[in-house]
């Protein structure tokens, strides 16, 4: 009697550590699974090539998953300066991106400016009207980013003053949020032209580049990147911020058509 009573005590007991053990198991996999979410908002025309180099990241730290807040400079700085929550801030616009800098929320040594951009003149392919900014008041309408808050818009303002035929195309003029609008506004064939990034244009079989806008004629095209200093995720960030600076995330940057800086 006593050794059955030892028996079914010794079993309850193997039960009990059985199952502490599957216990302790089972929370060990969960914490080595947990991932940290780190937010960057990245200029719209960066979205293919950061989606790229994000996904080889990933694969790299499968413990660290990016998100994108995708949009024009202008408008993602003034979400940051009032406090949307992000780690990163990628822009296409210097001046947007030191407006942080100014504001204590981005440190210079914690940026750098990483990319060059072209500006183009694109058409639909099957409009002939625009080939060129010398034939470009021809249009009955062009897309642009709205220049407040997209600099790929304040570049195309730029360029239209420097040619001196701004005034002219002012009524033709058709804004769009973020430089993938303008881009969607020339493919759809509802303009007969668009001022984007070159490589925006790169990313469509439906646009034809018409023709390129002198490097004279506008603000330098920089991209520039930092870390938030309020990010709640610094540590991931970093990494990532790092990891953008290698020769394997520059690489498929180029292969997007940009220019390491």
């Amino acid at each position: 009697m006593k050794n059955s009573y030892k028996l079914k005590a010794a079993m309850v007991m193997i039960l009990i550590l059985t199952a502490a053990g599957l216990s302790a198991c089972s929370s060990g996999e969960t914490s080595e699974t947990e991932t940290t979410t780190v937010t960057v908002s990245a200029a719209a025309s960066l979205t293919d090539a950061l989606q790229e180099a994000a996904d080889v990241f990933h694969d790299e730290h499968p413990e660290i998953q990016i998100d994108f807040n995708f949009g024009g400079s202008g408008a993602l700085q003034q979400q940051i300066s009032q406090g949307a929550p992000a780690d990163m801030f990628f822009s296409a616009s210097q001046s947007d991106f030191d407006v942080l800098v100014e504001n204590g929320q981005i440190d210079t040594e914690h940026s750098k400016a990483l990319l060059v951009n072209e500006l183009v003149l694109v058409t639909p392919q099957d409009d002939q009207t625009v080939d060129s900014f010398e034939n470009i008041t021809e249009a009955d309408q062009i897309a642009v980013g709205t220049p407040e808050s997209v600099p790929a818009g304040k570049y195309a303002m730029e360029t239209f003053e420097t040619m001196g035929i701004a005034e002219t195309l002012d009524p033709l003029l058709v804004y769009a949020e973020d430089v993938r609008a303008v881009l969607t506004y020339a493919e759809r064939g509802e303009v007969n032209a668009g001022l984007v990034y070159r490589t925006d244009a790169l990313t469509s079989d439906a646009v034809e580049v018409a023709d390129t806008a002198p490097e004279d004629a506008h603000s330098p095209i920089v991209y520039p990147v930092g870390l938030i200093n309020e990010s709640e995720n610094a540590e991931a960030a970093e990494a990532f911020y790092e990891f953008l600076q290698t020769e394997d995330a520059l690489a498929i940057f180029e292969e997007y058509g940009f220019t390491a800086q």
